[in-house]
């Protein structure tokens, strides 16, 4: 079995181990393998625990201004996961405030910055964690659909896109964003004319 303690130790003993989404994504999938399936299907449940707790408005409306207007529907579901990937101290702080993203120094070192001149490690997304659990599976089993029914035996399924279920805000307003992100707003300044839509692609 895979609790959330669990959960929490494994992502952060693959930071531990590297810092390159990929070589965590391998190395978090080998630690998986070597585990019974039902650890497995737990490793995906707790994942979509975790990321339910940051589908919100509010974090939808941090994570467009971090990535300077760039945050689809796909978008903001990696940057969820990223958010997972950053450890559970760190989680639990922009849970408790996503203002507090202002504080992550992977957040920092963004800003001031135009994104075209980010490298693609440093963009604030891991959709590559969304493949451990299925690609653990698949090599246990050999089933490449084997999770899917896994989870289904077990009455559940994991998100596969953004569903926030707090109260919906005007994202783009850009005195209420100054109002709940006071710190991320001095960090991310806006120009004077600047598009926004969540529904641009999440890269340039």
């Amino acid at each position: 079995m895979i609790a959330t303690d669990d959960f929490w130790a494994l992502i952060e003993a693959s930071a531990a181990a590297t810092d390159d989404p990929d070589a965590r994504l391998a190395w978090l999938t080998e630690r998986l393998a070597e585990r019974p399936t039902d650890d497995v299907v737990d490793f995906a449940l707790r994942l979509d625990e975790a990321r339910a707790r940051v589908d919100t408005w509010s974090l939808w409306g941090a994570a467009l201004r971090v990535c300077g207007g760039l945050c689809s529907d796909d978008g903001f579901h990696y940057f969820q996961a990223w958010l997972v990937g950053l450890g559970r101290e760190t989680f639990e702080r922009v849970v408790a405030d996503p203002d507090a993203l202002a504080d992550v120094p992977q957040v920092r070192r963004l800003a001031g910055r135009p994104n075209r001149d980010w490298a693609d490690h440093e963009w604030p997304d891991w959709e590559s964690l969304d493949y451990v659990a299925e690609r653990a599976y698949e090599r246990i089993t050999g089933d490449e659909d084997g999770l899917e029914r896994a989870l289904a035996a077990r009455g559940r399924d994991v998100s596969m896109s953004p569903d926030p279920q707090d109260e919906e805000w005007a994202l783009e307003d850009r005195a209420e964003f100054a109002r709940r992100f006071p710190r991320l707003a001095e960090l991310f300044p806006l120009p004077d004319r600047q598009p926004w839509s969540v529904w641009e692609t999440a890269r340039p």
